[in-house]
């Protein structure tokens, strides 16, 4: 099967087809999308070192099935992140365990699909799990969140949830592009993340934020945090920190702060790791009733190294609006 490896150029290899475990899919593999964590990775791969496969975002159909697998069948279409201990899915075919597995919306192409799982999983977690906002929207209706880093791909995803949810969306957007994007998405508010924050937030009529979700960068914007949350607020990120974190100044709020990790339950096999299957299942219900919209900015094709060497530099700098992915294998 072709396969693009990072050694730590992308290049394009030749691998044997891998042999499913016991609660292993074979997966075939229809599109994938990059993340900031492919990047990151990539970074890692040394001169000399054994190569790596990447990739965690991929949409395509089951070829076979582990002797264990209950909720899949050979020729379903599926979506995963998957595991960032295994191989990534930059290969025609992948193995991934069916507890992370949910079903490929109908409604979406491959690419569009392949685009859902680590943004959709990250931010489900981030709103649901770690500020405790509610999906329904039966709890905790008009709090008010900010979101740093609108119009990235946690950020796309997380505005429509949390206005589901019933929270006041103030997204921050640096940019008139994603500005727009970030208003399209249905963000009540609309902030410049390179301009003081607290002056933008005040003329909105926010002295505070109940809620903070920075899907951004968590060292620039700690102090801003720890000033602009409200008492008895929560705060959850994403991007790990660079320099020691002050805990302290959120004593005084009693203000809650949770990282976000969306391979915690597979990194470390929770007892309830098949939860992120069932949360894949619901983005997919909300996408087929067209509660949700797609993330996905721009597809290249076909699957190879070179193309996705240019999404790997596009996504390095940094100015990237929603989702990137890569289709067909040509």
């Amino acid at each position: 099967m072709r396969a693009i490896l990072a050694t730590p150029a992308l290049v394009d290899r030749e691998l044997p087809v891998p042999i499913p475990g016991p609660h292993d899919l074979l997966v075939r593999i229809e599109a994938v999308a990059v993340n900031p964590i492919d990047t990151k990775l990539r970074a890692g791969v040394g001169t000399g070192d054994p190569p790596r496969q990447l990739g965690w975002d991929a949409a395509g159909v089951v070829a076979a099935t582990g002797e264990r697998v209950s909720r899949f069948r050979v020729g379903d279409p599926v979506m995963f992140a998957g595991d960032v201990g295994r191989s990534g899915c930059n290969a025609e075919a992948v193995l991934v365990d069916e507890r992370l597995v949910g079903r490929k919306p109908a409604r979406l192409s491959w690419a569009e699909a392949a685009a859902v799982p680590l943004t959709g999983l990250t931010a489900w977690e981030a709103l649901f799990e770690r500020l405790d906002l509610d999906p329904s929207g039966e709890r905790g209706r008009g709090r008010s969140l900010l979101i740093l880093g609108g119009a990235g791909g946690v950020g796309s995803i997380a505005i429509q949830l949390a206005r589901r949810a019933g929270a006041v969306v103030i997204a921050s957007a640096s940019r008139p592009e994603s500005a727009a994007w970030v208003r399209e998405l249905g963000a009540d508010h609309v902030v410049d993340h390179h301009r003081p924050l607290a002056p933008q937030l005040a003329a909105l009529g926010f002295e505070a934020v109940d809620l903070i979700a920075n899907f951004s960068d968590t060292d620039a914007y700690w102090e801003v945090m720890a000033a602009l949350i409200a008492p008895l607020g929560s705060i959850v990120a994403i991007v790990g920190n660079r320099r020691p974190l002050d805990l302290n100044i959120l004593k005084a709020k009693s203000v809650r702060f949770a990282w976000e990790f969306m391979f915690t339950r597979s990194q470390f096999q929770t007892p309830d790791m098949g939860e992120q299957g069932r949360i894949l299942d619901r983005l997919a219900d909300h996408f087929d009733r067209g509660e949700l919209r797609p993330t996905l900015s721009r597809t290249l094709s076909p699957i190879n190294a070179a193309n996705l060497a240019i999404a790997h530099a596009q996504l390095a700098a940094g100015s990237t609006i929603g989702k990137l992915a890569l289709a067909g294998w040509g």
